[in-house]
């Protein structure tokens, strides 16, 4: 799942729920208590012109 969130243009939830086999609720929980909480990464959402949201990790503008 931390592959699919590190692209440039991340992944939309249907995607991490078809990878993992996971309910939306669960991903979503994944994305906040793992993802944020236990690996200390930041990462955020952007809605596609076409109304998709997509989940990206934000990387380090360093």
């Amino acid at each position: 799942m931390i592959s699919l969130l590190s692209r440039k243009n991340g992944a939309p939830i249907a995607e991490m729920m078809e990878a993992t086999g996971w309910q939306a609720h669960s991903v979503r929980g994944f994305l906040s208590g793992t993802v944020r909480k236990k690996f200390g990464t930041a990462f955020g959402s952007m809605t596609t012109p076409k109304g998709e949201r997509r989940y990206v990790i934000w990387q380090d503008q360093q």
